[in-house]
């Protein structure tokens, strides 16, 4: 059993743990990630390591309550237990040789962006991070992010925070600038990250995505997880997730991403009933 140490709500819909899992805090580096199981019965879900400390042997993830699985973790509390936490799995990120780089991060994509921005600026990169989320009631790791980078940028779709727009536009800004970079590492929603490989292709400039689509065994026997990039099948547990953004079959991962969402709507519905069912007992119950 694998527990939880710390429980943090960053917002509504996110929530950060901390879980005690000294083998996998031992070798875990940016860019990985962990697949979990809440009990015997739960689904395997993947999440990519937010941070991990060798000392404490902890792991931090960081989730949204999306489906079935997410909403009955966030029901956990400091002390319960996870049973299942396997890891780290996939490739890490590589940074070496990278002096100029743009993090760019949207919605749960910037608790993955972190990580990855944090080593490179600690490797002295200099990294400009660009952040975006649907309002300013939504902004996660304010104080961490500011001191993972050279220069942060935290855009809001509705201009809350006092700065509207997309993350893609606050890189073109500095792109038209003439800001040049040895890398963009863009992690988020696919459309997001297919944004942003668009914007980057005429200035020439690598980008790199994180490609977490359905992942189940995490060793790529599965296939799940197949990625096409340059005409060639991937799998993102083994090969990636970090993979060149320009030669990403968007259309089809997308076409992907979207074929399991009838069963996510069912699960998080058997979710909703068992918590309705339950609070009718407490109240039926209580009254007795």
């Amino acid at each position: 059993m694998y527990p939880i140490v710390k429980k943090r709500v960053l917002n509504p819909t996110v929530t950060l743990m901390e879980i005690e899992a000294p083998l996998v805090a031992r070798k875990a580096l940016p860019g990985q990630f962990i697949i979990f199981r809440i009990d015997e019965e739960g689904e395997r879900i993947p999440l990519t390591i937010a941070g991990y400390d060798r000392e404490k042997g902890t792991v931090t993830i960081i989730f949204q309550k999306v489906g079935y699985t997410t909403e009955k973790l966030d029901t956990l509390n400091e002390g319960d237990a996870l049973m299942d936490f396997v890891g780290p799995l996939g490739e890490p990120s590589h940074t070496e040789g990278v002096k100029r780089a743009a993090v760019i991060g949207g919605g749960l994509g910037v608790a993955i962006a972190y990580p990855q921005a944090k080593a490179l600026h600690e490797a002295g990169c200099e990294v400009d991070l660009i952040v975006g989320f649907r309002n300013e009631e939504l902004i996660i790791l304010k104080d961490e992010l500011t001191a993972a980078c050279t220069e942060l940028t935290v855009m809001t779709d509705d201009g809350s925070n006092g700065n509207k727009g997309f993350v893609t536009q606050a890189l073109q800004q500095k792109l038209e600038a003439g800001k040049e970079y040895d890398e963009v590492i863009a992690i988020g929603p696919l459309p997001m990250m297919r944004a942003v490989c668009d914007l980057t292709r005429p200035y020439g400039v690598k980008t790199i995505v994180s490609m977490n689509p359905i992942m189940i065994d995490g060793t790529g026997m599965c296939g799940g997880c197949r990625v096409t990039v340059g005409g060639e099948t991937k799998f993102a547990c083994v090969d990636g997730p970090d993979f060149d953004g320009h030669l990403i079959d968007w259309d089809e991962a997308i076409a992907r991403s979207r074929m399991f969402r009838p069963e996510e709507a069912q699960a998080k519905e058997k979710l909703h009933k068992c918590r309705r069912d339950a609070m009718i007992d407490n109240a039926v119950k209580g009254g007795a």
